[in-house]
């Protein structure tokens, strides 16, 4: 029987993962991590440990106690400025930590799965291939391509699913995204700055989160690219939002990244090849309008 233990069981993809767990009565024991309380609707108490994840002594202390077959490993310091301004706890987390259960997935024949991001690189030759040279442009890239590293010398039963510009709805409804924030924005009438001169494929984190039992399945090995398979601007993705909820787009002003002082720490254009998940995984990404019609559902069931 599998046993999954979730770093970061508070974040956005561990709460959809454990709710789509649950939803489908998958077989095995879940583990929620975080260092804060409990904030995942989707885990018992009994499920749940608080713990501070930079504390290897007592992280290793709950592993031989639980002893999982699988770990998902998701808690990481993600916002860009923040990895600016606290370089140091960004490595600790993003790094060591990965290092650390990298270790003991080794040691011990447990399956990792790590997510990691499409900041690895530069952005000027998306889309990107696994094979493609990572050369990323702020510390948060940095530390992802250094976790990335340190699993790939490890060798071992890992998969790291690189991911971009995560969105959709969870029980949580305290959690945003750029998706939830342009039509709450544009629901209350309020004028919005969307930049027009970054590309991506957003990536469903309902997506994500199937990718992630995907490979715990299949114990898959190696670097994965996990998106969708739609190249949107940011100013494109929230037009699209506000025609499917009819929200009034001329709220919307578009604006350079330079505006925002943007221009040089984020990449301009990623997107992924994602042909590689597709043959190995069996992903297959849903269409960006499709993913909001299940939001809208999805939203209105949560509210219930």
């Amino acid at each position: 029987m599998m046993r999954i233990l979730i770093t970061g069981s508070n974040g956005f993809v561990s709460q959809k993962f454990c709710e789509q767990f649950k939803a489908e009565n998958r077989p095995g024991a879940l583990l929620g991590v975080s260092k804060s309380t409990n904030r995942n609707p989707n885990l018992k108490s009994t499920e749940f440990q608080q713990i501070d994840l930079s504390d290897f002594e007592a992280l290793n202390r709950l592993l031989v106690t639980f002893k999982p077959t699988h770990i998902l490993h998701t808690a990481a310091v993600t916002a860009v400025e923040t990895c600016e301004q606290r370089p140091e706890r960004a490595q600790q987390l993003n790094v060591d930590l990965t290092a650390f259960l990298g270790a003991y997935a080794k040691e011990q024949g447990c399956h990792l799965t790590f997510i990691s991001t499409d900041f690895v690189f530069d952005g000027i030759a998306g889309p990107y291939l696994e094979t493609d040279p990572t050369n990323p442009k702020n510390v948060y890239g940095s530390t992802k391509v250094e976790a990335e590293q340190r699993l790939l010398a490890l060798g071992g039963s890992m998969a790291i699913l690189r991911t971009i510009l995560l969105y959709g709805a969870v029980a949580d409804l305290q959690r945003s995204n750029l998706v939830l924030w342009a039509k709450k924005q544009l629901e209350a009438n309020l004028p919005i700055d969307v930049v027009s001169d970054q590309w991506r494929m957003p990536t469903w984190v309902d997506d994500l989160a199937q990718a992630c039992w995907l490979s715990m399945v299949q114990r898959a090995e190696g670097i994965f690219h996990i998106s969708g398979n739609e190249m949107l601007s940011i100013e494109e993705a929230v037009r699209q939002v506000a025609d499917f909820w009819n929200l009034d787009k001329t709220q919307i002003t578009p604006i350079s990244s330079a505006q925002i002082g943007q221009a040089d720490n984020r990449p301009q254009r990623t997107g992924f090849s994602i042909e590689k998940a597709k043959k190995v995984l069996g992903y297959n990404p849903t269409a960006f309008v499709v993913s909001l019609q299940e939001i809208d559902k999805q939203l209105k069931a949560y509210l219930q």
